[in-house]
């Protein structure tokens, strides 16, 4: 085992482990979910967790890229998990919702077109929304909440402010 690096020198070797290996932990995670913006947030998230635990990696257990490889397809295992209970639990409020209101709104007095462009974003887009921007969370709350990285939700709220934006350009155009 190698003596365990400084702050600096850790930030020095998991930045040359990005270099060399980020395309292959993004198409890995790609591969795993399917979808680029989520693999995007868990290739970040997978950095981050080698860069927070460098002093345990132990060459002698495997490669740089192997070790990646296993954070990133545990980030990925849990990010599928928390996702479909997320579903699971928005089916059954969409099912006493269904009961209760003829119409679910996000809240009265946003315009039909804002409430048209919130309908369209996922429910982690909505929730991070609602988290940055109608609670004020600062980045590190949020992703806390979210249970993700602060880079994953930063990256999640400035794809839901885009998909808003071009939504309400929509409707602006028609």
């Amino acid at each position: 085992m190698r003596p365990r690096p400084s702050s600096d020198a850790a930030h020095v070797a998991v930045a040359a482990l990005a270099e060399q290996h980020l395309g292959d932990v993004f198409r890995y995670v790609l591969y795993l979910t399917g979808d680029r913006a989520i693999a995007d947030d868990l290739t970040a998230q997978t950095f981050e967790t080698a860069l927070r635990s460098w002093r345990r990696y132990d060459a002698r257990r495997g490669s740089e890229r192997t070790w990646l490889c296993q954070i990133a397809r545990s980030a990925t295992l849990d990010h599928l998990r928390s996702e479909e209970r997320r579903r699971r639990r928005e089916l059954g409020y969409m099912a006493d919702a269904s009961e209760t209101a003829p119409s679910a709104r996000f809240s009265e007095g946003y315009s039909p077109e804002l409430e048209s462009a919130l309908a369209q974003l996922t429910a982690g887009e909505r929730e991070v929304v609602a988290l940055r921007l109608l609670l004020d969370l600062d980045a590190a709350g949020a992703a806390r909440v979210l249970g993700i990285s602060r880079t994953a939700c930063s990256m999640r709220l400035g794809r839901a402010l885009r998909k808003l934006e071009e939504g309400m350009t929509a409707h602006a155009l028609a």
